[in-house]
């Protein structure tokens, strides 16, 4: 039988911290014997095309993506 997840008030500072000014992207949170053992949040950045003429030059950069992993209870809530 699965053990109930533990969330203290440490745990949400830290997945708001993560969730904080985030605008695109997700954050995974992995549970293992009941409890979080870590977070992984990627981010995608998305840019307006500011003229016509860089058009075809911004769908190379139009995006990008970083990840972050937070482990164990000695991470900072801004990972």
């Amino acid at each position: 039988m699965a053990k109930p997840l533990k969330v203290d008030e440490v745990w949400l500072n830290r997945i708001a911290g993560q969730l904080d000014d985030m605008e695109f992207g997700s954050l995974h949170i992995v549970v293992h014997e009941g409890q979080i053992v870590q977070m992984e949040r990627t981010e995608r950045k998305r840019f307006e095309n500011t003229s016509s003429s860089s058009a075809s030059k911004s769908s190379n950069v139009a995006r990008s993506s970083s990840t972050r992993s937070v482990r164990g209870s000695n991470a900072s809530a801004k990972g």
